[in-house]
């Protein structure tokens, strides 16, 4: 079964001076956006590459793990954080995944083998397919 899932920006005003929010569909959150946040960096208001990063996060992090499953392994944990890069005038320049994760009986070289399938398949990994990605995954097990 395929699901569709949404999101909206209510945008009043120019892009320099403008503001917006944007809402996720499940209603769950609501957050303040501006141009200055996106191009200069803000500790309280959100950028699309802050969305970005939260979705290639959470979606590698559910890759991870089902490739992890899929070898025989079951992790207890995975910390996983995301990085994008934005440049005004050129885009999103890249996104950088930084994984430590505490799964029983793997090696080091094994869980970065595993890690590096998860970055492949991941569908939001997938869908950057025209940005840099890196990886850097530690096991503590």
């Amino acid at each position: 079964m395929a699901v569709t899932s949404t999101a909206s920006t209510l945008w009043r005003g120019s892009l320099a001076a403008g503001a917006g929010t944007t809402s996720f569909g499940t209603g769950t959150a609501t957050l303040s956006v501006d141009w200055k946040a996106r191009s200069e960096g803000s500790s309280s208001t959100t950028t699309p590459e802050e969305l970005l990063a939260a979705a290639h996060a959470s979606c590698f992090a559910m890759a991870f793990s089902h490739e992890l499953g899929g070898a025989g392994y079951e992790p207890e944990e995975l910390q996983v954080s995301v990085e994008v890069g934005f440049q005004p005038g050129e885009g999103v320049t890249a996104s950088i995944i930084s994984v430590v994760g505490t799964v029983p009986g793997i090696d080091q070289d094994e869980f970065e083998s595993i890690a590096t399938a998860a970055k492949d398949g991941c569908p939001i990994s997938q869908a950057l397919a025209g940005v840099d990605i890196t990886l850097g995954a530690a096991t503590l097990a």
